[in-house]
Parts: C-alpha cells; structure tokens; sequence
C-alpha cells in the first residue's frame, strides 16, 4: 500500500512539473524598473531588470508608454574617441532562463519628446513588447537625477526607488 502511494505522488509530482516545464512564452519578469525626471518637450529614459525564466529564449521588439510621442530602444558605448554614442535598438535579446538590463550607460528606454513633466514620485506606464511572450505593462516611479549620487551622471550607478 505505501509503494502504490509513493508511486501515485511521484506520478502527480512529475505530471505537474511537466507541464509547468512545457509551456512556452512564460516566467518573463520585470524587477526595478524607474524612469529619471525630466521635462516636457525633452527626452527621458527608464530602466529595469529583465528576467526570462523560462526555458525559451526571447526578446524585447519594443516598448510604449502614453508620456512620450516616441519610446525606443538604445544601447550607450563608449566610442574609440571616448565619446558616448546612443545606437537605437529594433530588439534586445532575453536569452533562456538569463537576464538583461536596462541601466545607464547600457541599454536603456528612451522617451522622446514627453508630453509631461516627469517629477520625481510621479508614476508613469511602460508596457514592454516581446517576440513570444504576452506584453509586460509596468508602473514606473520616477527619480531625481540627485538620487543617482552627486550630478546624476554617475553612468555605473543605480539608484534605489
């Protein structure tokens, strides 16, 4: 009688766990996400941890949010010249149970030409589209540059909301 039990809960334990495994498109979380403040009429940027737990590799095909005429995708590097250059991205890989983030100095949100102030402990929307999976839409708090230490253009820091 104890074997036929064992063996049922293997059964129940391996059946779930399958099915959890298998499907596809899932697990894509969102961790920290915060915009810097910034003025009407100019640009801003929002960041945030991405992590796809799923099994499937993915990516971000693009980001909207109702606070800016245009949202896109960039990655900053650092040029020969040591000068900073902003390349616009048309997708961000999310490899397989991995990460990528959206920091300063890396990849980063853009919102062009805003429609509103954005002060810091304001709230905005970002909704993330994905090729797989369903779209991601986040509230965002937004920061003061001060937050980020000093000027606020410490590339490497990341602030706390």
């Amino acid at each position: 009688m104890k074997k036929l039990l064992m063996f049922a809960w293997m059964g129940m334990f391996l059946l779930s766990s399958c099915g959890a495994i298998g499907e596809e498109g899932t697990g894509i979380e969102a961790h920290d996400p915060w915009a810097r403040a910034a003025l009407k009429d100019g640009n801003g940027a929002a960041y945030l941890l991405l992590h796809n737990h799923s099994a499937n590799e993915d990516a971000v095909i693009g980001v909207s949010s109702d606070v800016a005429t245009a949202v896109e995708i960039h990655l900053s590097q650092m040029k020969a010249d040591g000068t900073m250059e902003m390349i616009k991205q048309e997708t961000v890989p999310l490899p397989a149970d991995g990460e990528v983030e959206f920091k300063p100095g890396s990849y980063h949100i853009m919102l062009i030409g805003l429609k509103r102030d954005l002060n810091k402990g304001d709230k905005i929307t970002l909704t993330l589209h994905f090729k797989n999976h369903e779209d991601i839409t986040l509230t965002v708090p937004v920061l003061d540059a001060a937050d980020m230490g000093g000027s606020g253009m410490d590339m490497g820091a990341t602030p706390t909301p």
